[in-house]
């Protein structure tokens, strides 16, 4: 790429100098970047017109997942939800991203007990007292993405299932608090690994977070079991989803053969995850969909 002068456009497209607008970000990754941190390309930082657009179709998401909680019950199918939801999200204006994507088949996804994550609606997944359920919609509104999850439990559950739910639920909160501008992914995965081994649970490894916003999934791969001071940094104008997947027993999955995208804990032990779609801030962050 041809060195931007202080005078020439600046890269995002604001139409403002360089010097007025982006240089001063760029001159300090750069300083990161001549450590030897990761840090994140001009692709990975989104406008604040961009950032508009996602915190928009965030709007729609959380709408569409407080409506699932009003509706979600014992006795219902899998299915039906996944009716709800696009029927919902279409209401908005809006289209589920999931639908299509990679050749898959339905409009969320939801993963009961032991499922990990990427369950497959079905008329034949009846809900039953006692699961407990991760529902997980995506949003595509006027060409930008927000992504977001939650955990259900259906009526009365187990109290290792009920303390499984709060406690990925907190390993969540403990990774948003890390979210900083300057401070690098790996502060926010150590936060989140560290709550869930002191409550004896361990994190799934190989499926993380992803970047999101003008696609589906983006850059930045978000891993929650990094430590400290590593992974790449964090930089205002970065938007990422953070959605750890908590296991009761083993950190191991696998993929169910016979539809190629629901993922199980190997050892048929239940898991939790709740997800948010969150923003890098200049003093913080700030939450685009829940």
């Amino acid at each position: 790429m041809k060195k931007l002068e202080r005078n020439d456009p600046c890269w995002c497209g604001s139409g403002k100098k360089y010097k007025q607008c982006h240089m001063r970000l760029d001159e300090k990754i750069k300083t990161f970047e001549l450590e030897g941190h990761m840090v994140p390309d001009h692709s990975m930082i989104k406008t604040r017109e961009q950032i508009e657009g996602i915190r928009e179709s965030g709007k729609i998401n959380v709408a569409v997942l407080d409506y699932v909680a009003e509706q979600i019950h014992a006795g219902m199918t899998t299915e039906e939800i996944d009716r709800l939801v696009e029927e919902k999200t279409r209401e908005y204006g809006a289209i589920p991203a999931p639908l299509g994507y990679e050749g898959y088949p339905k409009s969320v996804c939801t993963s009961i007990n032991d499922q990990v994550c990427h369950g497959i609606p079905s008329e034949d997944v009846v809900l039953k007292e006692g699961d407990i359920v991760n529902v997980d919609v995506s949003t595509i509104y006027k060409g930008y993405f927000s992504d977001s999850s939650r955990m259900f439990i259906i009526g009365r559950t187990t109290p290792e299932k009920e303390r499984l739910v709060r406690v990925a639920k907190e390993c969540m909160e403990a990774g948003i608090a890390q979210v900083k501008p300057w401070q690098f992914l790996g502060d926010m995965a150590d936060a989140v690994n560290s709550h869930a081994k002191a409550n004896g649970y361990s994190i799934v490894v190989d499926i993380g977070g992803h970047g999101v916003g003008l696609e589906f999934h983006e850059d930045p791969f978000v891993s929650y079991v990094a430590p400290k001071g590593t992974e790449m940094l964090m930089v205002p104008g970065m938007v990422f989803t953070i959605e750890p997947m908590v296991n009761a027993g083993t950190e191991d999955v696998y993929v169910d053969e016979a539809d190629d995208w629901t993922v199980y804990t190997d050892d048929g032990q239940p898991s939790a995850q709740w997800e948010v779609t969150i923003a890098v801030t200049e003093d913080g962050y700030e939450l685009l969909a829940w």
